[in-house]
């Protein structure tokens, strides 16, 4: 069989891989602590979950608009408008099974050959991956360590050319953990205005903040004219078998994400939006409980790893990952998190699973118990104590001082 040639080169979300590999190796026998995929480890709350059993029972199995249910688009539009603080019409919403399509959709309809996208490297691995099957350019700026795994306005202002269409940038960060201060924000709104460029904002882990609030770059002036803001159920209410995403367009798009939605999965189902429309509308006491379980397993994450010889670790002001430096163990990401695996019975991610930058990093998920969290820890000081010697270390090893953690 012949294959298209833009499908030769086409990504894949390398947490999936790794989590079939984890599986794999539990089916023989062995214990494994999961930390490499992004899914909260709790249930999706109660309500939500009887809203969809009486959406079925009321007979919601039939095709819906293409846009999304209007009451949801509704709810969607008021708490945009309240929590983003900007004015959302609800004619600007659109729903789509998971927030992937949204990715995808904003690069079919803003790019082709000869335009260049801008991505965070590390970064969610579909930006460039998407980029690349729509025929543009995918440019990576990197997010470094020493500038907390922020974006650096004035590295991103010399990437710019005239063949950018779309900045991408994710706060809170998949996968350091990493949020855009409103100075930030302000510095790439002045540049997606003087140069004229659409900004993909993805903020789909924007409940999920320890410190402060969270800002919306759609917030600023002249900002919701440009920017599609991605957003979506999967990570705040424990939704991700749901396949529930929208995102908050500029008008001129909406009527081509309609054509794309009904090109490529016609809707979204209409029970599952039922569900959608309770958890934006309904108690939200389990979110603040989940939030506030992350905190505390970031607190045992952090300090855990910050005390292992070797390892060094940012303290994360969203989401719910870390991306600690393992360059002092004397081994490289892909080849602790391989016998992390292998030996520790631990699962997470080589930093490189989300670019070049992540080499001597992992990525560690703490949407895990405390309980399991602790025996993690363990086994990881185990492995990293016994690191082989032969590859040196790439950068200065031992835990950073707390004042320099944040």
């Amino acid at each position: 069989m012949r294959l298209a040639e833009r499908v030769q080169d086409i990504g894949t979300e390398t947490a999936f891989e790794a989590a079939a590999r984890a599986r794999a190796l539990e089916a023989t026998g062995r214990d494994v602590i999961h930390l490499e995929i992004g899914e909260p480890d709790f249930d999706t709350p109660r309500n939500i979950r009887e809203a969809a059993k009486r959406a079925l029972d009321d007979g919601w199995t039939h095709y819906g608009p293409p846009l999304g249910l209007p009451a949801l688009r509704d709810a969607i539009a008021a708490d945009a408008t309240t929590r983003k603080r900007f004015p959302v019409d609800a004619e600007n919403v659109v729903v789509t099974p998971g927030a992937k399509p949204i990715m995808f959709y904003a690069l079919l309809a803003l790019t082709g050959p000869g335009d260049e996208v801008i991505y965070p490297d590390p970064g969610f691995p579909i930006y460039e991956s998407m980029t690349r099957f729509t025929g543009a350019t995918p440019v990576p700026i990197p997010l470094r360590e020493e500038h907390e795994f922020r974006m650096d306005v004035d590295e991103l202002r010399s990437l710019v050319t005239d063949r950018t269409r779309l900045i991408i940038f994710n706060s809170p960060h998949n996968p350091t953990g990493s949020v855009l201060t409103q100075d930030d924000l302000r510095a790439i709104a002045d540049l997606a205005i003087e140069r004229d460029i659409t900004v993909l904002a993805d903020e789909i882990y924007g409940r999920i903040v320890y410190e402060g609030e969270h800002h919306s770059i759609a917030a600023l002036p002249r900002m919701a004219e440009r920017t599609i803001l991605l957003d979506g159920f999967s990570k705040t209410w424990a939704m991700t078998g749901w396949r529930l995403g929208y995102a908050i367009l500029p008008s001129p798009l909406v009527p081509v994400f309609s054509r794309l939605i009904i090109n490529s999965v016609s809707c979204t189902s209409s029970h599952s939006q039922h569900a959608a429309l309770e958890a934006l509308t309904g108690p939200q006491d389990d979110v603040d409980g989940m939030v506030e379980e992350f905190r505390a397993r970031r607190q045992l994450i952090v300090d855990g790893l910050n005390a292992i010889p070797g390892i060094r670790c940012l303290r994360p002001h969203g989401a719910f990952y870390v991306f600690p430096n393992i360059a002092g163990t004397g081994a490289d990401g892909p080849a602790l998190a391989d016998r992390l695996l292998n030996e520790g019975g631990v699962a997470v991610l080589s930093g490189t699973a989300f670019g070049t930058v992540g080499r001597d990093h992992l990525r560690v998920s703490y949407a895990n118990s405390r309980e399991n969290i602790s025996r993690a820890l363990e086994r990881i000081a185990m492995v990293a104590a016994s690191a082989p010697p032969e590859s040196a270390p790439a950068a200065a090893a031992g835990p950073a001082s707390v004042a320099t953690r944040v």
